[in-house]
């Protein structure tokens, strides 16, 4: 099979005052390994991107994006001192189109809370950028500066494309406990990210989704004992839930709802789903999560296949040795996050001679980050006596 048309996709992320990142600016390869430590901000780098698809979707924008992430000061990096403004700058393309480059700086004002202090929007070959912020108009009228020209329509129309790569953007993390659960989580911001891939299921054209639904069903087939079929139904609710049907010893066998799932069977089927739908980059939080190291050494293999097909971007977190053993993974696709004493700081594994020089003696590449990246009194964990409780 021949692959896709080359699509757009991140190629550069710069940050300052990000979260964990006082400054942090790395390459991206069309597939990305994120790995580090607890607590090193890998979660937070994902937010990025979904930060910027806030910014386009429908009913966000900038407004909403950075107050569904409790304000400026909940964003900003904590030991921000002499600059204290947030910058997000990507470079987005391919290998057949002009690139383009977005930059968003911004802060927190008194009166008109975040605010922009700078938007700019260039593409390569271009002498000018198509938009350069604050202008004329933004100096007159301050209140301008609440909104981005992302978001709004009539400003964005000579760079629609780059508007609709960052609505392109798709974020895969499925909890458990929120998909058998829904009702308890209503409202909360993880609602939105769990449970959306069986309501989008439901969502999907009846023959797009029995053929999608088709493909996970000859994955199952050859994980899950006794499985026959898949399907999405309504409950007597009214929600739509998700329904696997094992063969046993009656006729029709016997058919399981989603709350009756392992926590690795639904995380699963949320994966292939999520490779299916969707064109732009897909962002996943440690797919390894609940699943067998005999599938997860195999995940690699199919989001390569996925990439080359499809052109999608897929960018992930993990803590698996497993997942990072394929030995066609290359090290300029694994992105390591080390916290310093102030902020964490992003490497590519290709910036680490050490690296090279183990995979020669024959370690393999997870046992290599994995290690590097490892807390470095992490063994002390051994050695702690839990209270008696009296």
């Amino acid at each position: 099979m021949s692959p896709p048309e080359q699509t757009l996709r991140f190629r550069n992320l710069g940050l300052t005052n990000w979260m964990n990142f006082a400054s942090a600016s790395i390459d991206l390869q069309q597939r990305v390994f994120l790995v580090g430590p607890n607590a090193s901000g890998k979660s937070n780098l994902l937010d990025v991107f979904r930060f910027l698809f806030d910014i386009v979707s429908v009913g966000g924008g900038f407004q909403e994006a950075v107050t569904r992430r409790g304000g400026v000061s909940s964003l900003r990096y904590l030991d921000a001192r002499k600059n204290p403004n947030i910058t997000i700058k990507v470079t987005v393309g391919n290998e057949d189109e002009p690139s383009w480059d977005y930059e968003l700086t911004f802060g927190h004002h008194t009166e008109l809370g975040p605010i922009v202090h700078k938007e700019i929007v260039h593409m390569a070959g271009k002498k000018e950028p198509l938009v350069s912020r604050p202008n004329a108009d933004d100096r007159r009228s301050p209140l301008l500066l609440t909104q981005t020209y992302l978001e709004q329509v009539g400003f964005r129309q000579d760079f629609s494309v780059l508007a609709d790569f960052f609505a392109s953007i798709r974020y895969q993390h499925v909890v458990p406990q929120i998909v058998r659960q829904p009702a308890m989580f209503v409202g909360s911001r993880y609602q939105r990210y769990s449970n959306s891939f069986i309501d989008e299921m439901a969502a999907t054209p009846p023959d797009l989704r029995q053929e999608r639904l088709k493909f996970i069903e000859r994955v199952l087939h050859y994980i899950l004992p006794r499985f026959t079929e898949l399907r999405v139904a309504s409950d007597p609710f009214g929600r739509q839930r998700l329904y696997v049907r094992y063969e046993n010893w009656r006729v029709k066998g016997t058919w399981q709802q989603d709350d009756k799932l392992s926590d690795g069977t639904l995380r699963l089927i949320g994966l292939l789903w999520a490779i299916q739908s969707g064109s732009g980059p897909l962002l996943l939080e440690e797919p390894e999560l609940s699943l067998h190291p005999g599938l997860v050494e195999h995940i690699p293999q199919m989001l390569a296949q996925v990439c080359y097909t499809t052109g999608r971007q897929i960018l992930l977190s993990t803590h698996s040795t497993d997942l990072l053993k394929d030995s066609n993974i290359k090290l300029d696709e694994v992105v390591m996050l080390f916290p310093a004493e102030q902020a964490t700081l992003v490497r590519p594994a290709s910036s680490f001679e050490e690296v090279r020089t183990l995979l020669d003696g024959g370690y393999d590449l997870g046992s290599i980050v994995l290690s590097m990246t490892s807390p470095e009194d992490a063994d002390e964990l051994a050695l702690i006596e839990p209270s008696s409780g009296q």
